[in-house]
């Protein structure tokens, strides 16, 4: 089993059109929906995918839910909605109800009102918060240690196949010292690769990956394609996917299992379709 926690679908034929991503970006795919992603993943071994909503338009998270209903490849929903705007509360409630919506993905931030009070609302409704790394992660996690949290892209920790930055990892030591913050081992050939086209090498990745290991350890480190963003790597999507499967094979059969699926499960606890 196989679930990539990390993917992105739109469709710029909707009458409404698409708010992401914008119409001159050729570094995308036309569209991404997800009979294009099981045609890429499928063969790979993919049993099933957690999509990562990154329209701010509050519908497109019920748009994904319809597409879900359609499909039971799509095990999970991470929404996007903002604790500043005044529906967040009832946005939250209402998406809640699906078990396919797990989580959402936004910028929240320990010492802010919004902030909190979205934190309390999801561990009310007993859902995850996907994030980038910045201060307010430890905070949050100290605040509200029932809180899942899940740290996407390594963290945003640059891959240049040296040591990563001292600063950046003492930031990542204080929120992995929470049980339950996460780091998405994704994006590592498209977003943090310093070089383009994106090394196939597992040395060029092994300094940030060993860094990961030792903070979060088996437990803790999910597997995430970041498709199709994942295109702006010049690499294909089998390629991202050994990258990562080269580093945990050596470590064992049971943690190539808990990378590829069973952390997701804790974390995102996604439902069987």
């Amino acid at each position: 089993m196989i679930i990539d926690t990390h993917t992105h679908f739109y469709d710029p034929s909707r009458p409404q059109g698409i708010p992401w991503p914008e119409p001159d970006d050729n570094t995308l795919p036309d569209r991404a929906l997800p009979a294009d992603y099981k045609a890429l993943a499928v063969p790979e071994g993919v049993t099933g995918t957690i999509m990562v909503e990154c329209s701010p338009w509050v519908e497109d998270n019920q748009w994904v839910l319809d597409l879900a209903a359609e499909d039971p490849f799509i095990v999970g929903l991470v929404g996007h909605l903002e604790p500043d705007d005044p529906h967040f509360a009832a946005d939250l409630e209402r998406f809640a109800a699906d078990p396919v919506f797990v989580g959402i993905r936004a910028r929240v931030v320990a010492d802010e009102d919004h902030g909190a009070a979205a934190a309390a609302l999801l561990v009310a409704h007993d859902l995850e918060l996907d994030t980038g790394l910045h201060g307010g992660v430890p905070a949050l996690a100290e605040r509200f240690p029932e809180l899942r949290i899940v740290i996407n892209h390594c963290g945003g920790i640059p891959i240049d196949g040296h040591a990563p930055d001292p600063g950046r990892l003492e930031l990542m030591r204080q929120a992995a010292a929470h049980p339950r913050v996460y780091c998405k081992v994704s994006g590592m050939m498209d977003l943090r690769s310093t070089v383009k086209p994106a090394p196939l090498e597992l040395d060029f990745y092994r300094p940030v990956l060993d860094a990961l290991w030792d903070l979060f350890g088996e437990d803790r480190l999910i597997y995430g394609s970041d498709w199709p963003v994942s295109d702006r790597s010049d690499r294909n999507y089998a390629q991202i996917q050994r990258l990562a499967h080269e580093y945990f094979s050596t470590r064992g059969e049971a943690v190539l299992e808990k990378y590829f699926w069973r952390n997701a499960k804790a974390a995102y606890q996604w439902v069987d379709r």
